[in-house]
């Protein structure tokens, strides 16, 4: 009887499970086929089949079936050019001004009927905008862009590696210490670090997390100590987080070791002992008691650490000998890791993998805003006098003394601020939104700080408003050997003079790549240990490019229950903890000036709204000539037939009226009842070709429609393999 009830149980929790997710998907209006029904014609779209990108610029067709009241079905082709936005925070992609382009039924010769039907859906269609799931988007891209052409000339050098299996802190300083004085104290503290050091006679005091240590010299010799001047423990509470965040080093018993840097730098660490277990299906080990990703090629005996998106090997933890690896480089197992392997995480740093071509497309697709001229501006700060410096093998010259990115080109100043273009004849202004984006930008190479801001773009402008963009890129997110990287590898000297003006970092926070929140950061133990106000009079933080307090509960680097979270599902539950909606996207930082795609526009007039879910399946589709074809469970293609005379090579021209007025109602969400799905055929004259670009779209689609059940099983965050679930 138990037995009984438990397997009935199972079962019921399963068939409510797939209700949920099915339901989930429904209301998300993100799912297809959808459904429009006006004046009595039904008609069916089916999910797109994209072509091509170039810009914010989406190509692309859609398999559809047009029924007329108390007639026949009838198939076509339906292409479609649209401007495209990616929202990573809800990893949607919006395709706004919709332009049809072409409208094709094939083997039908019903021009009246044909004109008909073209210029109803014109009429419907080019009023909308298109909202999609940014995984079925990147699925169905696969094989369209040329991600070769992309790849970036960075520096791979690695950094000082350090290996500990005790607990331990990297405190990163931005070259030789730089000492402060504060007016009206009696200490001093380092400026050039995001940590919190303070320094009174002749002492040094660190401050992490509930730890104090203290030392004779500001790099060196730091042990723990309970005896801390009271004012130094005043100034702490004014300026670091609320000890209750710092729940993992809060549960330490011991406090950690210290290890203060002056140069690019890395922590690799091991709670004990490394200790290996197998990872199935290949010749590699992978040490399971650690947050870092470390494998061992059995064959080779051979390490391998994954930091900032590259790999780095050695014989030997300890030694530190450690070397770059191209991508290519890497051993054959690497890429027979399984997707629900413990190591699945790092399968995105293989070249060649689903996850490693998926990241790759993220890179091209922008996220996108628009800017009002009247009222967004921007201060730029200058320490002094401006100065310039002239960018190597570039008509372009960087400040060096600014707190932003200003450039000076052909007489002009151009700041980028925000993922926003700004430019002045005087480089104090007053600063206006640019409607242009120079093209000397593009000769700026990646060993100058300036090298992000080739990354953001201006799209069309009005009078009133800027259509802006920026890609990957500019919060540092690269492309190196087919994978995705972060940071150029460069270090970028900072100006300090009476002000300390960080520039863009790629070592010391431990950066991992998430498929969906992008890259994910460590610093030292939890978020306890950095002093995000301690610089009242510059930025509150430095560090890499879109590294904001938002993810304090991000990347777990600390020891907790014995062993430490994945990066992929730590950051993932810290995207649950709400921070993901304030920080991924720049331009939710301006305010009512700037608004990102999607947060108006796209959300009123969109397909979504105008639809309703079909309970057709999802399984039509059209090659590039037009024709329609279904795929049936066995994996043969059927031929959608539209009537038995000979096929018609002619499309079916666009009308020139212009669209109607969009439907004041949205249709009834309560399926109609139809005809039959029209006359099919076995496509037994379907040439190579043409089979291989079905079957490619068929694997795109269902491999999009996984990620995308994936992502909102993990509402919006997690792993797409499922991995990381080890260290727990």
């Amino acid at each position: 009887m138990n037995k009984l009830y438990l397997f009935t149980a199972f079962i019921l929790l399963a068939v409510l499970s797939g209700f949920s997710q099915n339901k989930q998907e429904e209301q998300s209006g993100l799912n297809w086929p959808k459904e429009i029904e006006k004046n009595g014609t039904l008609v069916v779209l089916y999910q797109p089949q994209l072509e091509s990108l170039e810009g914010n610029i989406l190509q692309g067709r859609m398999a559809l079936s047009v029924t007329p009241k108390e007639e026949e079905i009838v198939f076509g082709a339906l292409w479609f050019k649209a401007t495209i936005s990616a929202d990573y925070d809800e990893r949607t992609a919006y395709l706004e001004k919709l332009d049809i382009t072409k409208i094709h039924f094939p083997e039908f010769e019903d021009t009246v009927k044909i004109e008909r039907f073209t210029g109803f859906l014109t009429k419907e269609m080019e009023s909308w905008n298109m909202v999609m799931s940014l995984d079925r988007i990147l699925a169905s891209l696969k094989d369209k862009v040329e991600l070769d052409e992309i790849s970036e000339k960075l520096n791979n050098t690695p950094p000082e590696i350090y290996f500990r299996t005790e607990p331990a802190v990297l405190i990163t300083i931005d070259g030789d210490p730089i000492i402060k004085k504060i007016e009206g104290k009696g200490y001093n503290y380092v400026v050039n670090t995001p940590f919190f050091i303070v320094e009174k006679k002749n002492k040094y005091y660190i401050k992490g997390g509930k730890f104090w240590y203290v030392s004779n010299e500001v790099v060196s010799g730091y042990i723990e100590t309970k005896n801390v001047p009271s004012d130094l423990v005043k100034f702490a509470k004014e300026n670091l987080p609320d000890s209750e965040l710092d729940s993992i080093s809060k549960a330490m018993d011991k406090a950690p070791e210290i290890i203060v840097v002056t140069k690019p730098s890395e922590l690799i660490s091991t709670d004990g002992k490394p200790e290996y277990a197998p990872i199935n299906g290949t010749q590699l080990l992978y040490v399971s008691n650690t947050s870092d990703d470390i494998i061992r090629n059995i064959n080779t005996q051979e390490l391998y650490v994954l930091l900032a998106g590259r790999w780095y090997k050695s014989k030997t933890l300890e030694d530190g000998s450690w070397t770059f690896v191209e991508p290519s480089g890497l051993p054959e197992d690497f890429s027979k890791i399984p997707e629900d392997s413990e190591m699945a995480e790092v399968r995105v740093s293989v070249p060649g993998t689903p996850e490693a071509q998926d990241a790759l497309l993220e890179q091209v697709i922008p996220q996108t805003a628009t800017v009002d001229r009247k009222t967004t501006t921007v201060e730029v700060k200058w320490d002094g006098d401006p100065k310039f410096e002239k960018i190597k093998d570039a008509d372009v010259s960087v400040a060096k003394n600014s707190d932003k990115t200003v450039l000076l080109i052909d007489k002009k100043y151009y700041c980028v601020d925000d993922g926003i273009w700004f430019i002045a004849g005087k480089p104090d202004g007053p600063w206006v939104v640019s409607d242009v984006r120079p093209d000397e930008v593009d000769q700026i190479p990646p060993e100058s700080e300036a090298y992000n801001v080739k990354y953001v773009y201006v799209y069309e402008s009005t009078p009133e408003v800027v259509y802006v963009g920026y890609l990957p890129g500019y919060t540092s997110s690269y492309v190196y050997g087919g994978c995705v990287v972060y940071g150029t590898g460069y270090w970028y000297r900072p100006w300090y003079h009476h002000y300390y003006y960080p520039r863009p970092v790629t070592w010391g926070f431990g950066v991992h790549w998430n498929p969906y929140t992008g890259w994910g950061f460590s610093f030292g133990i939890s978020y306890g240990w950095v002093g995000w106000g301690f610089h009242p009079y510059s930025r509150a933080y430095w560090g890499p490019r879109g590294f904001y307090p938002g993810y304090r509960h991000g990347y777990y680097h600390g020891y907790r229950h014995g062993y430490r979270h994945g990066a992929a599902r730590g950051y993932a539950a810290g995207y649950r903890q709400g921070s993901r909606h304030s920080y991924n996207n720049v331009y939710r930082k301006r305010g009512t000036s700037v608004h990102p795609t999607g947060s108006k526009r796209a959300r009123t007039n969109n397909l979504n709204n105008k639809a309703r879910p079909s309970t057709r399946p999802n399984n039509v589709y059209t090659d590039k000539k037009g024709n329609v074809y279904q795929r049936d469970k066995t994996g043969n293609w059927q031929q959608k037939n539209n009537n038995r005379t000979r096929p018609t090579t002619q499309p079916a021209s666009r009308p020139s009226a212009k669209p109607a007025q969009k439907p004041t109602q949205r249709p009834s969400t309560k399926p109609a009842t139809r005809p039959s799905t029209g006359q099919t055929r076995p496509a037994n004259n379907m040439s190579t070709q043409q089979r291989q670009q079905l079957n490619s779209s068929y694997q795109n689609r269902s491999r999009g429609n996984t990620n995308y059940n994936r992502a909102r099983s993990h509402g919006g965050g997690g792993a797409r393999t499922g991995g990381g679930g080890r260290r727990r």
